[in-house]
Formats: structure tokens, C-alpha cells, sequence
């Protein structure tokens, strides 16, 4: 499951893509638009700017602006850079690789081989969506619901 922080990471990115790079976004801007509290956001705005997702700008002119086009931020690796790892238990997980105390052989564990089949398909999947891809989506569904009949 996603964590909250990672929630927040993603609709903040999303926000600063769906204004496009003319201007940085103040923080407080992003907070208010997406119900982020402002201190848990400055945080992770913080880690995605070291990371180079982001660049900011200080003074009247000042906030965050993507580094990076939006069609090359990887949403898998945004999930990774907040919450870690994407696999369900730590001996199928490539970065935080640890054997499981309760397992007594990995080799024939039929729950390790069932949780890396799901972690290969989640990676297939997030290795291939961008954040454009998701602000494309959001487009989409968006207009699809409102031109549904009501």
C-alpha cells in the first residue's frame, strides 16, 4: 500500500506538471489545491528536489518547478525514492533484498514465488508510467465523467 507521504509526492507532482514549467509554484499553492498539510509537503518537495525531479527558486518570483519533463519522471521510481520498496515481502525485493525469518528455504517457497510474480507485474507496469502518462489519464477520466448524462 502506498503511504500517505507517497500519496502526497505524486498529486504534488501532478499539480506542478498540470501547470506546465512557466512559472514556479509556491508551496502554500500546492498545499491548498491538493489538501496536503504545508510541513508534511515542504518535506517531500525537499527530498523530490535532491533527488533532481525538482528545482525551486527562492524570493517574490520563488517555488517548485519540474527539472525534468514530466514524460521522463518515472512513476515507479517516485515510489521507490518515497516509500522503498515496491515488493510485498523482503526476499523478493531487488534493492532491500533480506531473507525472512520464518522461512526455511527460499528456493521452494511457494509464498516468495507467488509475491515475485506480483512484484514483476507491478514493476512492468510502474517502469512504464510517467507522469504524464497519469495527468493524461486524469484528463481523460475527467471527461469522460463530465460528459456522462447525469
Amino acid at each position: 500500500m502506498l503511504s500517505k507521504r507517497c500519496k502526497y509526492a505524486l498529486k504534488a507532482l501532478e499539480y506542478i506538471a498540470g501547470k506546465g514549467n512557466a512559472q514556479p509554484i509556491l508551496i502554500a499553492e500546492i498545499s491548498e489545491k491538493q489538501h496536503i498539510p504545508k510541513k508534511f509537503l515542504e518535506a517531500i518537495l525537499l527530498d523530490l528536489r535532491r533527488d533532481g525531479i525538482l528545482q525551486s527558486r527562492m524570493g517574490k518570483n520563488g517555488g517548485y518547478s519540474l527539472r525534468i519533463p514530466a514524460d521522463e519522471i518515472n512513476i515507479g521510481h517516485v515510489i521507490r525514492l518515497i516509500d522503498g520498496p515496491i515488493a510485498l515481502i523482503p526476499c523478493v525485493s531487488y534493492k532491500y533484498y533480506e531473507r525472512c525469518a520464518e522461512c526455511t528455504d527460499e528456493e521452494t517457497c511457494g509464498l516468495r514465488d507467488v509475491v515475485k510474480e506480483v512484484r514483476e507485474a507491478t514493476n512492468k507496469i510502474l517502469s512504464k508510467v510517467t507522469l504524464a502518462d497519469m495527468l493524461q489519464r486524469e484528463r481523460r477520466l475527467s471527461r469522460l465523467i463530465n460528459s456522462s448524462p447525469k
